[in-house]
């Protein structure tokens, strides 16, 4: 079976479901596609940030976000000793109209902006359809081939085929892109625990001890944990055991230990293989690729989904217009790349400084946090806690939604 449309979206995560909702309001006919049934997924960033919080406003969904159940972060804080913080990121000294960073599971979000892109005439999501080749013509990528979870076949033709299919992107791999690959040395592996009332509600708190390193993240009735290991160790800690595990946790978070048995088994804990790398080209003709696709983040700091939801607002805002007419040349495709090429190199560099300078010592036993200086112009220079807040929360280029994606008011 084939058929035809203007753009096809490859991957139903936050950079898809933004990039399909702003395409079909400027009226452009586009097609997503997600290979899972829905969006139900553990463990996937589920931070919004002030920027997307200001996006949604401008989209005119802020009040269905504000009826989803959530949770406000509004400092990253970081203990010096037992009774001790020091504020890393003070999200509520940003002059934004959300000085925070909301928590809501991801899929709460997706389904969201499913249910606005739905409303538009010319938007389609395909669920349980999973993209297993490019298709090509007259030297372009020229549309899909995909399967459906009950085994049918089919291909769609499209002007444009953009991938937001994630650091695994079978279109990026298929379309042999060069890559710049940075070495990390670390892996995270994410689980959940119970969470109580006098726990801090609005605080991501780091979490170190000697050769492991934790954070804590606060969600409306659980806590979620990232725990920051040696790259390529996964076999060996699962290999211990969950007993192991839940003593490793318990010494590295006494407050918690009393909850550890929450971990059934290692089952409970899942493996993410921290990627940082970045394509030196972002397209070819007919393929762009934004958000991981473009540019695997490291979880150090948070900033992958934020990033990758800018993406998606500048591809449309710049796509949109020549989509409208008809096609887009391999320079409107490259004209991403330009905008979004800074703050994507200046946070993947922020990250790597943080692999070498904070995560490695403590991982290696030389340290149990920050280094004194920094501790020190924490403590002393309250400014340096909002600039870090800005560079998470916002960003270094922020994207607002086009003209034509506003509104003052989204019914239900």
């Amino acid at each position: 079976m084939s058929e035809s449309t203007t753009c096809v979206v490859i991957g139903g995560g936050p950079a898809g479901m933004v990039l399909g909702l702003l395409l079909a309001r400027a009226g452009v006919q586009v097609t997503v596609l997600e290979k899972h049934g829905d969006f139900l997924r553990d463990f996937r960033g589920d931070t919004v940030h002030p920027s997307t919080l200001q996006l949604l406003d401008e989209l005119g969904l802020g009040e269905r976000f504000a009826e989803l159940p959530y949770s406000l972060l509004h400092e990253v804080a970081f203990p010096i000793d037992a009774h001790r913080t020091v504020t890393v990121a003070d999200f509520r000294k940003l002059t934004v109209r959300h000085p925070y960073v909301a928590m809501v599971p991801q899929w709460d979000l997706l389904n969201l902006l499913a249910e606005a892109a739905e409303e538009e005439r010319s938007f389609s999501l395909r669920m349980r359809t999973e993209v297993t080749d490019l298709v090509h013509g007259a030297g372009r990528v020229s549309g899909v081939r995909y399967r459906t979870r009950d085994g049918q076949v089919g291909e769609i033709r499209a002007d444009l085929v953009v991938a937001c299919d994630g650091r695994w992107s079978i279109a990026r791999q298929q379309a042999q892109l060069p890559v710049k690959e940075y070495a990390v040395p670390i892996d995270a592996w994410w689980f959940r625990l119970p969470r109580r009332l006098e726990d801090r509600p609005s605080a991501l708190t780091p979490r170190a001890g000697k050769g492991r390193f934790a954070l804590v993240i606060p969600r409306t009735d659980f806590l979620q944990l990232a725990y920051i290991g040696r790259k390529g160790t996964d076999v060996e800690l699962r290999a211990k055991g969950v007993e192991r595990f839940r003593q490793d946790i318990a010494e590295l978070m006494p407050d918690l230990a009393d909850r550890v048995l929450a971990l059934e088994s290692m089952d409970d804990v899942k493996h993410l293989d921290v990627r940082l790398n970045r394509l030196r080209r972002w397209h070819v003709d007919g393929l762009l690729c934004i958000g991981d696709a473009a540019h695997a983040m490291s979880p150090v700091g948070g900033v992958g989904i934020n990033l990758a939801v800018q993406d998606a607002v500048a591809a449309a805002t710049l796509l949109a217009g020549p989509l409208r007419r008809g096609g887009v040349t391999g320079e409107e495709l490259a004209a991403v790349r330009r905008r979004r090429l800074l703050p994507t190199v200046l946070l993947q560099a922020v990250q790597r400084v943080m692999h070498r300078a904070l995560v490695m010592p403590i991982l290696e036993g030389r340290r149990m946090g920050p280094p004194r200086p920094v501790l020190i112009l924490l403590r002393h220079a309250p400014p340096v806690s909002r600039a870090t807040a800005y560079l998470v929360g916002v960003g270094p280029r922020p994207e607002h939604a086009p003209a034509f994606a506003r509104r003052t008011a989204h019914p239900h």
